[in-house]
């Protein structure tokens, strides 16, 4: 995806509740690019402007999987709680 688009899948999946600023996202993608997780796919000029595509490495889909599992586990965690607290019935989504 090229970074425009990324913008407007974060907010797509979100619901609409994270709006991230161009600003804020350029130096993200940089950081993942120096941290070796993603890398240019490739470049192209749409209207005068150079557009970027970026692409996990495989380096950076390990990271993803981790990361989803990481957050998988808390999220088990917090229902636990919520289930012995009784704030949460068996089976429910929180």
């Amino acid at each position: 995806m090229h970074g425009y688009a990324v913008i407007e899948d974060v907010l797509r999946i979100s619901d609409g509740r994270v709006r991230l600023r161009a600003g804020t996202l350029y130096a993200v993608l940089d950081r993942l690019r120096a941290d070796g997780l993603i890398e240019v796919e490739r470049e192209e000029v749409v209207q005068s402007r150079l557009r970027r595509y970026y692409r996990l490495t495989a380096l950076g889909a390990r990271r993803l999987a981790e990361e989803a599992s990481r957050l998988r586990h808390n999220a088990d965690a917090a229902r636990a709680r919520l289930r012995r607290s009784g704030l949460l019935a068996d089976g429910g989504a929180a």
